[in-house]
């Protein structure tokens, strides 16, 4: 099985891609139709949460850069 790939986007949502299931808090599956690649709102705009439906054009901003977090707390 190949790693599932999340990419966050400048000024947008979070790109899934590979293989995934996105369930609710309580574990229900969300109904995807076999998508493999979708996008998950990030600025809270969407219609269609957890969804990114594009809402955020023009009103949310933030530049993706990788960074390293600190060490983990053992």
């Amino acid at each position: 099985m190949s790693k599932t790939k999340l990419t966050i986007n400048n000024n947008g949502s979070v790109k899934i891609e590979g293989d995934f299931e996105i369930v609710d808090r309580n574990g229900n599956t969300y109904g995807l139709q076999g998508r493999e690649v979708l996008s998950i709102c990030r600025c809270g705009l969407s219609k269609n949460k957890p969804f990114c439906d594009g809402a955020h054009n023009g009103h949310f901003e933030h530049e993706a850069i990788a960074f390293d977090l600190p060490p983990k707390k053992v």
